[in-house]
Order: structure tokens, then C-alpha cells, then sequence
């Protein structure tokens, strides 16, 4: 897969639809609609995920089916509570840190309607009797010392659904990525862009020996939710984690179109086996990869296993930087991921 221009633009696509952990309508239809027009089978469960199936040649190995995830759910924020003068707070959903937003506009998805709102952390013109002092010298700036400005009044916001519950993400108005010339740049790689492998791969991986389920998975950021209920329901042989996998001094992993699989992260290890048939099939399509362990991270498939839900389990991941920030991959380990995981669904293993 070398088109960079249009795994550049599918990617956008699914990046400016608003998902946070638990409030993911807007992607859900998306992917329903795209799912169909591939010819596959697709269906949203009770979980809230959006599962593709694509039957495999031999029937009677209904056991060996193989499950492929990527979280469509991203991080942002859940409302706590709704002060005067329409200022909103809010408080983390996932990883994710004001400071890493910055100053700037954030989505409120209100029941009735969608409220874009300022994020705030104070001016910094002040002295030490301002308590936001401290953020411009000591501490980095927290959810309890930021708020979001609507200029709305309390029955306003109200009357738009915005209560306590309620999610933020990043704004649509600064959503859009950026192209770096073989690189993206773009809030929600995570997991977005994994989301695009699943449907390139609907596109791609036909009659394979045995039964695929593509799984864009739901509240994966706050805990792996969807991928447990599914990975309950449904018997699968052998489940694989599309991730982004964050490029750091700590860890032996390169910038560039070369994909990560992972052996251990903080959930536990990965099956070594599966793994051995990942780089079997990456190294048949001379596809370079790189091996590594990481820490303060986990995957649908590790939280699987570790739980008992799945024998084997793998993750495959593209490096990244500024990982739930502002994050920057090469579309070629993306693109690879693709060709990659279409190798091994077509094999026959034994």
C-alpha cells in the first residue's frame, strides 16, 4: 500500500469525527456506512463496538478465527460540574493533560447540540497572589485548575444538553491534520489511523482460510471495554491490537515506515508464538520491523489475555511521537501495518 495521499485523507476523515470514550455515535455511523459499501457483513453490538466479518474459505475451522482491533474511542474530558457565567469543568477521560491541548477551542457534545467552548488556564500578567502563578514557575498546569469559557449562562448550556457527564474533546476548528511529507501530523492517531487499517483491510483481505473479525473497538481508553465484552462473547483463536507505540529515548524503536511488535507492555506479555508468525509474514513481504518492550501502556489484546479472554494475543504498532498529544507518524508504518496483517489473514497456518 503506497498511497500515501489516500491513506492521508482516509485518515483525516475519521479523525475529524468527535469519539470519545462512551459517546461515539458519530464514528459508529461512519464506519457502519463504509463497512456496507466494502460488501462486508458489519453489525454494532451491545458493547458499542463495530464488528466486520469476513468468512473464511474453511467453515468447519470456525475455532481458529482470528480478531484484528482498533479502538475507535479518544481521549478527552468529562464535565464535573457547571459554574456561573457559563465557565465549565472538566476532569480527564483517558490519558490525556491540558497542558497538552494548550489554550484553544474544545467541542462539548451536548445532548441536543454541540458547544465549542475556550480552554482556559488563566492570564499570565499576574503576581503570586493569582494562584496560576505557580503554573508559569513551578507546576504544570491540572483539569482542576483549568475550565472551559462558553460565554453561555447556566440555562443555556442547559437547555443544550451540557451537564455533568457530558464529554470534551478537542476542537473540530483545530482538528485537522497536517502533512509532514511522508508523515502525518494530527490529534486522535490514537487510534484513528489504526481504524483506517481495519477498512483498508475489508477492502483488501478476501476469502481468507478462516473467519476474520475486523473490530473497531469502544471505550478502549478507559479500559479495554469494548475488546472484553467482545472478546467474551465471541471465541476467537488468536487476537492482534493495532496500536501506535510512542518513539522515546527509553525504548529501541525508530522513526521511519518500519512497524513495532510488541513483546511485553504494562498489561503483561505477548504470545511469542503469534508474534513469530508476524515477523514470519513480515519478513515473506520484506517488510521491515522493529521488536520492543514497552511500560505505561497497554492494548485490547494484552488486557485480553491478561484476563483470561484470548490464548494469544499480539500487538502491531507504528511509532509515534508526542503520543496523546499532538502525535506524528510516518504513513509508511501505517501503510505496512496494512500490508502486513493482509499477509498474515491470507495464510495458512497450521
Amino acid at each position: 500500500m503506497s498511497d500515501y495521499d489516500q491513506l492521508f485523507k482516509n485518515i483525516e476523515k475519521l479523525v475529524m469525527l468527535h469519539s470519545p470514550s462512551g459517546a461515539e455515535g458519530e464514528i459508529n455511523q461512519y464506519l457502519m456506512q463504509e463497512f456496507t459499501a466494502l460488501g462486508v457483513e458489519v453489525w454494532l453490538d451491545r458493547a458499542d463496538n463495530i464488528i466486520a466479518k469476513i468468512p473464511g474459505k474453511h467453515p468447519d475451522n470456525a475455532s481458529r478465527a482470528i480478531a484484528i482491533t482498533a479502538h475507535k474511542d479518544e481521549i478527552g474530558g468529562i464535565v464535573k460540574s457547571i459554574g456561573e457565567e457559563g465557565r465549565v469543568e472538566v476532569r480527564r477521560l483517558g490519558g490525556s493533560y491540558p497542558w497538552v491541548y494548550g489554550e484553544g477551542v474544545v467541542d462539548l457534545l451536548g445532548d441536543k447540540e454541540t458547544i465549542s467552548g475556550i480552554l482556559c488556564f488563566g492570564s499570565r500578567h499576574v503576581s503570586h497572589e493569582s494562584p496560576q502563578k505557580v503554573q508559569q514557575e513551578d507546576t504544570s498546569v491540572k483539569w482542576e485548575n483549568a475550565w472551559i469559557e462558553t460565554k453561555l449562562t447556566t440555562e443555556e448550556l442547559e437547555a443544550s444538553g451540557v451537564r455533568p457527564g457530558t464529554r470534551m474533546v478537542i476542537g473540530k476548528h483545530r482538528k485537522h491534520p497536517i502533512r509532514l511529507k511522508d508523515h502525518i501530523g494530527s490529534y486522535t492517531l490514537d487510534n484513528k489511523a489504526s481504524v483506517a487499517i481495519l477498512l483498508a483491510l475489508a477492502e483488501k483481505v478476501k476469502k481468507p482460510p478462516v473467519d476474520v473479525y475486523l473490530v473497531a473497538s469502544a471505550k478502549e481508553e478507559v479500559g479495554a471495554v469494548g475488546a472484553l465484552f467482545f472478546t467474551q462473547k465471541q471465541h476467537v483463536d488468536a487476537l492482534i491490537a493495532l496500536e501506535i507505540c510512542p518513539l522515546s529515548k527509553e525504548y529501541p524503536i525508530e522513526d521511519g515506515s518500519s512497524p513495532v511488535i510488541l513483546s511485553q507492555d504494562g498489561y503483561g506479555i505477548y504470545d511469542e508464538n503469534l508474534n513469530g508468525q508476524l515477523r514470519q509474514c513480515a519478513e515473506q513481504s520484506n517488510i521491515p520491523v522493529q521488536i520492543a518492550t514497552i511500560s505505561g501502556f497497554g492494548s485490547d489484546a494484552s488486557i485480553a489475555m491478561k484476563f483470561g479472554h484470548v490464548a494469544r494475543a499480539a500487538c502491531l504498532a507504528f511509532p509515534t511521537q508526542n503520543t496523546h498529544g499532538y502525535e506524528i507518524a510516518h504513513l509508511g508504518a501505517i501503510a505496512n501495518c496494512v500490508d502486513l496483517l493482509e499477509a498474515f489473514c491470507c495464510e495458512e497456518w497450521e
